[in-house]
């Protein structure tokens, strides 16, 4: 479909097929805009992938860029060419403060540190809200982020687009149908690598003109500025106190449609066999074991989910499982009473063994457009995929990894009810405290 072209009610709801009538949550707040009017839409941040984000939500007719918050004013330049009329704003909270009554949905994509106080501030303005993933930074925040969108009826979508794309709803629809049995294992893995075992650098750096650190700052504690990219703007996501390390990074993609295909909930233990982050860093080489409560579409009553990041990788039992073709970059493995799966990140799902899958006919299965099923929910025209009662338990369970990487070669049983590890010192990390000065409504 071009990136110009205008979703109708009837062609919208054919491309979504059977799998936006499935979704699993519809909000009390579908019908609150007319399906004419247009969609007054803000972005909390300008580039990289906030860049990409408020392009593919502007790229319809029916949305209107109104404001943009952006705390390096140096990075608005492509922003001010393609949208001359849109506003810019150095503080999201001046930005919310002026444009309350102009706007009617916002994204949310900035560093994950920022995600839960600017996604909180902007629903409790009851805006709808496209937040990129991780929902979060922290547990806590991911809890309170579900519960308000779902109590106040807001239409939410978590950024994780390849939910929408042809190939992983595929692969939910091989996994339902029972192509290759019930489930009995899952691993899942991503050679990138968001950590450093490296201490923090003893150096103060001037702040760059136009740059308010302060502000980037936000919620933490304060931090001296450090040049040469150490945190802006992308290695952040190395720095335990702003990023979510590679798992927070993209186990929210690949595990997306495990979590779908499964119907899984919140694990009931997580176990870290890699190794523990240093003051300051995620470490490198993640491998995670979780234990989640069996499904209709598992073998047992229990199912065991690997995570392999860096040079960590499933075993070669496993790896045996795909009878000798490469290993994908990045994916998941299952494996199946009847047969295996393999996911790539991503491409259309493998089948073996093969001789028992070589003429086995892929169900065709269209692509959706993530960002137009988030405009035409907030028109009401629709309902998400991944609204945040689906996204908030998925990003939970990846978080939960990077607790449990502090505390290696230990069993933490998790009570998803209470939010509580029965560890008192992994329950230390389900919250954090917020920096002095910053409000908490919503989030305390």
């Amino acid at each position: 479909m071009s990136s110009n072209r205008s979703f109708s009610r009837r062609s919208f709801l054919k491309t979504l097929g059977t799998v936006a009538a499935a979704a699993p949550f519809v909000t009390r707040g579908l019908m609150a805009q007319s399906p004419n009017s247009v969609l007054r839409h803000a972005s909390f941040g300008a580039s990289g992938q906030a860049w990409a984000d408020l392009n593919d939500i502007a790229k319809f007719k029916e949305v209107q860029l109104v404001a943009v918050a952006e705390v390096d004013l140096n990075r608005t330049a492509e922003l001010k060419k393609k949208f001359p009329d849109v506003k810019v704003y150095q503080d999201w909270r001046k930005m919310l403060d002026a444009e309350a009554k102009n706007i009617d949905s916002v994204n949310v994509s900035t560093p994950d540190h920022m995600h839960a106080i600017m996604g909180m501030s902007a629903m409790q303005l009851g805006k709808h809200l496209y937040g990129e993933k991780p929902l979060a930074h922290d547990l806590f925040e991911v809890r309170k982020l579900t519960d308000y969108a779902h109590k106040n009826g807001l239409v939410t979508q978590m950024g994780i687009q390849i939910h929408s794309a042809s190939v992983y709803r595929m692969a939910v629809q091989l996994i339902q149908d029972g192509v290759i049995g019930k489930i009995k294992a899952v691993h899942s893995w991503c050679p990138k690598s968001w950590g450093d075992p490296t201490p923090r650098p003893d150096v103060s750096d001037p702040v760059p003109k136009d740059f308010d650190w302060d502000l980037w700052l936000g919620v933490c504690a304060e931090h001296p500025y450090i040049g040469n990219a150490y945190y802006h703007p992308a290695n952040w996501r190395k720095r335990l106190d702003f990023g979510t390390g590679t798992f927070g990074d993209m186990g929210c993609h690949i595990f997306d449609p495990v979590f779908e295909s499964l119907g899984l909930e919140a694990p009931i233990s997580v176990r870290s066999e890699g190794p523990t982050p240093n003051r300051w860093n995620w470490a490198l080489d993640s491998h995670i074991n979780y234990v989640f409560q069996g499904t209709k579409h598992t073998a047992g009553r229990t199912l065991d989910v690997a995570w392999y990041d860096g040079a960590q990788s499933p075993p070669k039992d496993v790896l045996e499982l795909l009878e000798g073709d490469e290993r994908p970059n990045s994916g998941s493995i299952f494996a199946g009473t009847d047969g295996t799966m393999v996911l790539p990140h991503f491409t259309r799902p493998l089948l073996y063994p093969d001789k028992k899958y070589k003429d086995f006919k892929f169900p065709p299965v269209q692509n959706g457009d993530h960002y137009g099923e988030f405009v035409e929910a907030c028109r009401g025209l629709c309902r998400t995929s991944a609204p945040f009662s689906y996204a908030g338990p998925l990003t939970e369970a990846v978080l939960l990894g990077g607790v449990a990487s502090r505390f290696p070669k230990t069993r933490l049983k998790w009570n998803s009810a209470k939010l509580e590890f029965n560890e008192d010192e992994a329950n230390k990390f389900v919250r954090r405290e917020y920096r002095a000065g910053w409000r908490t409504e919503g989030l305390s």
